[in-house]
């Protein structure tokens, strides 16, 4: 008696379920991120009659002054002068053609503004550019 032959058959990966799990991970992603929830310093830019557009680069940092006196840089608060002088010098490191925004709210007072600027000159971080607002006349 002749038995017949068995044929194997090829290995195969069940794909039916594979847009479930694409979802079910696309969802725990989703759940578990975890989002920046600081809030940002309340300025109001000062107005002006001209401005020129800076174009945002890789070499920029942005510095907050609030009428308060608080002092933040990208959406960090920083304590103290020392501590901004400490935080442009680790910014200096990585990029050492360094722009910083100085983003500051009208009603702050210019003692604070100046002894920035002069924590700058100290640190070595000489290109400086004032954010305003643009008034249509």
């Amino acid at each position: 008696m002749k038995l017949a032959r068995r044929t194997k058959g090829g290995a195969e990966i069940p794909t039916s379920s594979m847009s479930d799990i694409a979802f079910l991970l696309l969802l725990f992603f989703m759940v578990t991120t975890v989002f920046s929830t600081e809030e940002g310093l309340n300025i109001i830019l000062p107005k002006a009659e001209a401005t020129q557009r800076i174009r945002l680069r890789r070499n920029t940092t942005n510095v907050w002054i609030d009428r308060e006196g608080r002092v933040s840089i990208d959406d960090k608060l920083i304590p103290d002068v020392e501590s901004f002088g400490n935080k442009l010098l680790q910014k200096l490191a990585d990029y050492p053609d360094l722009v910083v925004l100085l983003r500051v709210d009208k009603n702050a007072r210019y003692g604070q503004i100046i002894d920035l600027i002069e924590k700058m000159k100290e640190v070595k971080a000489l290109k400086l550019t004032f954010a305003t607002q643009y008034e249509e006349l």
